[in-house]
């Protein structure tokens, strides 16, 4: 797999030269548009929105919008008066430990893999991190846009975990308001909700999960494809719930599970 960046990672003074490899893959089914007479395929035309007209690749410029209607246009010459060295480089700013960083900050996953002659100080930063239990906040540039990023051992390998800003995140009172701190419910709820928790509590294994949607959605593909009259859609009757009566008979279930596995 080819790198899609190349650059040092840099603590202390200690530089390790890395290459960055994309750590995971969407495999999210992707449509197409087509024209429903005959199902040609539809493409998209970049035009003019004052005047609707066509416009070539080759005549269409990047450009910021400083304020409402005034547009400055940027040069792939103006991105390179930047720092080079800060393109270039995964700048470690701090250690700390990964529980004190809430998921809600992490974005992309990537690998860091060492380039020819950086094996050694490489291994030596992810064996100081596995042993301290510590990670890396970092800097780094990545397709014209610097990230936090968080830097971590994973399977005797770097990886590097593009984050979210402080100012990116908005706060649970912008979205609920007053919602997100109102408690209304009633302790015994509350202990029987940990009782649920605790019986379907297990140790973390992806591999237990997978797209159930993806798979029932290309069956359902395939079968029209074949012609197969596909089964009418059902709708489920709203129900009104018994919020404890639902917490017992769950706890319920969940005891008998937990009980026929052990016996099994």
């Amino acid at each position: 797999m080819r790198p899609i960046w190349s650059g040092t990672t840099s603590f202390g003074l200690v530089s390790v030269p890395v290459q960055m490899h994309s750590a995971t893959q969407s495999k999210e089914l992707r449509f197409h548009f087509l024209h429903k007479d005959d199902l040609q395929p539809i493409g998209y035309d970049k035009v003019r929105k004052d005047t609707g007209e066509h416009v070539d690749p080759d005549d269409v410029v990047r450009a910021f919008e400083l304020e409402k209607g005034r547009f400055v246009p940027i040069e792939a010459e103006d991105l390179d008066r930047l720092d080079v060295e800060l393109t270039h480089s995964v700048d470690i700013c701090d250690f700390v430990a990964l529980e004190e960083i809430d998921p809600i900050y992490f974005r992309q996953a990537y690998y860091l893999v060492p380039q020819e002659g950086g094996e050694k100080p490489y291994r030596l930063l992810v064996e100081a991190l596995e042993e301290t239990g510590r990670v890396g906040i970092a800097k780094v540039v990545i397709r014209n846009k610097q990230h936090l990023a968080c830097l971590r051992p994973y399977e005797n390998l770097l990886v590097l975990e593009t984050m979210y800003y402080a100012d990116e995140v908005r706060r649970p009172a912008e979205i609920a308001g007053e919602a997100a701190a109102e408690n209304g419910v009633r302790k015994a709820e509350v202990e029987m909700a940990k009782s649920l928790v605790e019986n379907l509590s297990a140790e973390f294994d992806p591999e237990r999960y997978d797209d159930t949607y993806r798979s029932e959605l290309l069956e359902l593909i395939r079968t029209k494809a074949e012609g197969v009259p596909l089964p009418e859609p059902q709708e489920e009757e709203p129900q009104v719930i018994d919020l404890m009566q639902a917490l017992r008979e769950s706890v319920e279930r969940t005891q008998k599970a937990r009980g026929s596995r052990k016996t099994a």
